[in-house]
């Protein structure tokens, strides 16, 4: 079974900034759901999205879109080793602030974040099974 993005085009169209070129919009979908369920501790994986209620579906889709266009636009600041570095007096750190979250090796938009756990699918003390 080939693993399915929890956003389609179609809800990039809605909730998407439109920065990603659509021959790389799947896989940027798939790899923010994939980032999705790393923090929510891949609760969607073992319920199913199709057991979500429709308010948790549509905070994820929306979720997964913001995601892929905060990836895609900052995607040589993701990529990097260096959590901080300074040339010639001018410094830039790369790492949890006030507006990123970094939670299970994600880096997030911390009001993207702030979204997602209003699903209830993010809380460390819940158990992953229903």
């Amino acid at each position: 079974m080939t693993y399915q993005a929890y956003a389609e085009p179609a809800d990039y169209a809605k909730w998407g900034g439109g920065s990603i070129p659509e021959d790389q919009l799947e896989k940027a979908l798939r790899t923010a759901s994939r980032h999705v369920d790393s923090l929510t501790h891949n609760r969607i994986v073992g319920r199913g999205f199709s057991s979500l209620t429709e308010f948790q579906k549509e905070i994820v889709k929306e979720a997964v879109c913001l995601q892929a266009d905060f990836e895609h636009e900052n995607a040589d600041e993701i990529d990097t080793i260096l959590s901080s570095y300074s040339i010639n007096g001018v410094s830039a750190q790369f790492g949890e602030s006030w507006n990123v979250f970094i939670g299970a090796g994600v880096a997030m938009k911390r009001d993207t974040y702030e979204l997602l756990k209003q699903t209830g699918l993010c809380c460390r003390l819940l158990r992953a099974e229903p």
